[in-house]
């Protein structure tokens, strides 16, 4: 544990980080802090996998049993209650002709989610990282719950979108948040290890699912403890970054000061250096102004269009790959709660992996290591036979393993790529295209009730495109990251000079 800075050692730096050496790199009041905020990813998680449990296949046969399930003069139908007693499916009836609307109900959760994105991040922006985000957990625990006890299908679908905004919610505030108190050397390590409540939530959820067989009952266990987040008003400091740029010096301060004893620093220089940080933020803000890009200039120009191109798809191979792949396993043959079980619990180590690998092997190999795992597994579910029945859940659990890896490190990839005047438009149209993906995965997953292969082929498709996209982009690892588009296209360039010299060299030595 480092309570010291370093950042003043570093002399790409013009300024020392006045947050990073008033309150440290990371110390004891970091860790409770991140632990606390790190509480929000378990209903994170419950929320946008829960559609495993709460509309799961079902079988069913007509009440009429001289006429086909679903002959439209089928009276109504009797479903197979013997390991759900209870589902939107069999609430709703919501079979045939009307299956697509169990799948909107997910597409609705990540539409949510999307629009939850936006608008929280929108009011952090606006009103700071704190209120935003307990704003979010109250919503989340009132629609939510009140989705499971829904009488109509429609009011269903409005809680269930109300709950995935506040989801969204709790997801960029709370990473801002984490990422804003961190310190420099320290954020890699914690934006992946902030993945881990989330691997928790989710292999939590066959848990729940185990003991609660009526969907209502399980949609309201996985939304009334969001209420006990309430607590996040009274403990989590406002972020003294947001403070420091909304020109509250006095806020700011007492919770610089709050931090750094905590900490066991010093706290007699705080307030000098706050004051001498905001004499040189006036100078430096009209410099920004003049750099600031937008959304079409990560399309202007050749480098930028092909980084651009080739982040987005990989973000979108997570979303669809990643939640359609979780919907998926649940329709496997075998024990539903044993098959989530088995791809929630990689998660962890594949989650704690990516501490080293991106570190060891870089950012650009660990993508694509991780895109060729979750590909090739996933291809195979489509081709092995169903017997032993132990095969597929096997080969289901190496894709999550994949997908869990690349995850994190796509996050990490996309923030270093983008130039400092692009990097949070970057990021943002990055995560925009996860949630693209996310929306179509349910429609891919319920494809297997077409043809069993279909589902498993394009989910392992898609991420070896995303492995031969990657090629195409350079490597980021200990790198300064770029300040503008043009510095990032200097280091692009560079890039290939030394790969075209590499293997001159390489063919001379051959000769």
């Amino acid at each position: 544990m480092d309570n010291g800075t370093t950042e003043n050692k570093d002399p790409d730096h013009q300024h020392v980080d006045i947050i990073q050496k008033s309150i440290g790199v990371l110390g004891k009041w970091h860790i409770w802090i991140c632990l606390a905020i790190f509480l929000v990813k378990f209903g994170v998680a419950w929320h946008q996998l829960s559609i495993v449990f709460v509309a799961p296949i079902m079988e069913f046969t007509c009440s009429n049993t001289s006429l086909d399930k679903c002959d439209p003069d089928c009276p109504s139908h009797v479903f197979d209650r013997s390991v759900f007693s209870e589902t939107i499916i069999s609430e709703w009836d919501l079979v045939c002709g009307k299956q697509f609307w169990a799948d909107f109900s997910q597409t609705v959760t990540m539409l949510g989610i999307l629009f939850g994105n936006m608008l929280f991040g929108f009011l952090s922006d606006k009103y700071g990282r704190k209120n935003p985000l307990v704003w979010a957990v109250i919503l989340q625990a009132t629609s939510g719950t009140i989705a499971g006890f829904s009488p109509w299908f429609p009011l269903f679908l409005v809680m269930r979108f109300l709950a995935a905004l506040a989801t969204g919610g709790t997801m960029v505030t709370s990473f801002v948040l984490t990422m804003e108190l961190i310190g420099t050397e320290w954020r890699t390590v914690i934006c992946i290890l902030y993945q881990i409540p989330f691997n928790l939530g989710h292999l939590s959820l066959p848990l729940f699912s185990y003991y609660l067989r009526n969907w209502r009952y399980f949609q309201a266990s996985i939304s009334l403890p969001s209420i006990l987040l309430v607590f996040y008003y009274w403990v989590l400091p406002e972020s003294p970054r947001w403070l420091l740029a909304d020109g509250q010096k006095e806020r700011a301060v007492a919770v610089l000061e709050n931090a750094a004893k905590h900490n066991g620093l010093p706290t007699k220089n705080i307030k000098n250096d706050v004051d001498k940080y905001f004499v040189q933020q006036k100078a430096q803000m009209d410099e920004t102004k003049k750099h600031k890009g937008n959304i079409m200039d990560l399309i202007r120009t050749p480098i930028m269009r092909m980084y651009t191109i080739a982040i987005c798809f990989n973000w979108i191979v997570c979303g669809l790959c990643f939640f359609g792949v979780s919907q998926f396993i649940g329709q496997l043959a075998g024990n539903i709660f044993l098959n989530v079980v088995l791809s929630a619990v990689v998660q962890i180590p594949s989650t704690l992996f990516a501490c080293w690998s991106t570190k060891a092997w870089g950012r650009k190999a660990t993508l694509i290591c991780a895109n060729l795992i979750s590909g090739i597994s996933m291809i195979l579910i489509g081709i092995v036979p169903a017997h032993p029945t132990w095969i597929k859940p096997a080969l289901s659990t190496a894709g999550m393993f994949g997908l869990a890896l690349a995850f994190p490190t796509v996050y990490i990839y996309s923030g270093e790529l983008f130039p400092t005047m692009l990097r949070n438009v970057g990021v943002g149209t990055s995560s925009m295209s996860a949630r693209i993906g996310s929306m179509v995965a349910p429609f891919v997953a319920s494809l297997v009730t077409i043809e069993q292969w279909i589902p498993p082929l394009i989910f392992g498709v898609v991420p070896l495109i995303g492995a031969l996209l990657c090629l195409k982009l350079p490597e980021t690892l200990d790198c300064k990251l770029p300040e503008t588009v043009e510095e990032a296209e200097i280091y692009e360039m560079r890039s290939r000079a030394k790969k075209t010299e590499k293997k001159r060299t390489n063919d001379v030595q051959m000769m």
